[in-house]
């Protein structure tokens, strides 16, 4: 009966681990990153389209995301992280580092700019996407698998 038990536990502590370690994966955190942004964009979307009110506290909130993802962003593709976990990367990141990262920061640096001088409005968030929304297609042009 103790050997059941134990062989239980080890069978779920094995299974835990398993869970960690997939959970710290690069593939996973760029996703949860990504799922972030994509937040973020859709709160700033729907003040600016006039769907949602403004809120200055969502705006700063987005804006903070946006320019914190961007910055850590690029670290989350190490060598040997190209496959796995159904990425959407395309191998052009390892490939073009350099310019992966200088979207990256082109993104932080709009995001960064629209904090400084936080939008007022809907038309203020709107200018502001207009900046930084060129900046994630930019970057998904080059470097994200179109499904």
């Amino acid at each position: 009966m103790k050997f059941r038990t134990l062989a239980a536990a080890a069978a779920l502590a094995v299974i835990g681990a398993g869970a960690v370690v997939a959970a710290d994966e690069p593939q996973v955190v760029r996703q949860q990153m990504m799922k972030k942004v994509g937040g973020a964009m859709g709160a700033l979307s729907g003040i600016a389209k006039g769907e949602k009110p403004y809120d200055a506290e969502v705006v700063k909130a987005s804006l903070t995301t946006m320019s914190e993802v961007a910055k850590a962003f690029p670290e989350q593709f190490p060598a040997g992280s190209e496959t796995g976990h159904d990425t959407e990367a395309k191998a052009t990141i390892w490939e073009q580092m350099d310019d992966f990262k200088a979207h990256a920061a082109k993104l932080g640096a709009a995001a960064d700019a629209a904090l400084a001088s936080l939008p007022a409005d809907q038309a203020g968030v709107a200018a502001a996407l207009g900046t930084i929304g060129p900046n994630c297609g930019g970057c998904h042009e080059v470097y994200r698998v179109k499904k």
